[in-house]
């Protein structure tokens, strides 16, 4: 479930890139709060407190900002594509008993059946729940399933309070028959066959195919000269 955790936060009043690099060289996060109709509001949030509540997937945050305590939901994270360091977070004010909709990871646990591929089309459902109820994560198991099963979304058990949002008949796992290395490899040649790929004789096949060449004309000369 989603945890509730708390965080003092400044309010900004520098924006712009430049004032943003500022607040990241001070081991903090620019943050944006909005929701319920209200302004925005442009935060600065502690960086190692923020980074260890955004472990949790939709966190939910109780921010103090100066005396005022807001509940919010993080909504998005935007990170640096290299070193993955948090450079803004995006928040939405939640209140109690109020229903929110987010995505709960789907993670897919077991063996299938010997000779069988299993493939993962969606990794993540949308569900409605309270906000204080938020799934971590869903599982799903593959554990013995023959070729031909699968997975619908319809098929999660989800806890009491939370609905499906996604389309139930959405294809989350699908369990086929493995192909084999030779059918592979047969598939491959005609496809290269039709698309008119040629390859190259190697060197080696090329010997090969020269060795054989020399068997045959030195058997021919012998055959002239007994002749």
């Amino acid at each position: 479930m989603a945890d509730k955790l708390s965080i003092t936060a400044e309010k900004r009043t520098e924006f712009g890139k430049g004032a943003a690099r500022r607040v990241r060289r001070a081991d903090k996060i620019p943050a944006v709060l909005y929701g319920h109709g209200t302004d925005p509001f442009h935060l600065t949030l502690p960086g190692h407190a923020t980074m260890m509540a955004l472990k949790h997937t939709n966190a939910v945050l109780s921010l103090d900002v100066e005396g005022d305590e807001h509940l919010a939901l993080v909504k998005d994270v935007q990170r640096d594509p290299i070193k993955r360091t948090i450079e803004h977070v995006d928040l939405v004010i939640v209140r109690k008993g109020e229903k929110v909709i987010v995505d709960v990871a789907v993670h897919v646990e077991g063996e299938a059946a010997p000779d069988t591929l299993v493939t993962t089309d969606y990794t993540e459902v949308s569900v409605e729940t309270d906000f204080t109820s938020i799934p971590e994560s869903f599982v799903v198991t593959v554990e013995g399933l023959e070729a031909g099963n699968q997975i619908l979304a319809g098929d999660i058990k989800l806890p009491e309070g939370v609905t499906l949002i996604t389309d139930p008949e959405a294809l989350l796992v699908n369990v086929t028959q493995a192909i084999s290395e030779e059918a592979l490899e047969a598939e491959l040649a005609e496809a290269e066959e039709e698309a008119g790929i040629e390859h190259e004789e190697s060197d080696e096949e090329a010997a090969e195919g020269g060795g054989d060449e020399d068997k045959a004309e030195g058997e021919e000369e012998a055959k002239s000269e007994d002749a």
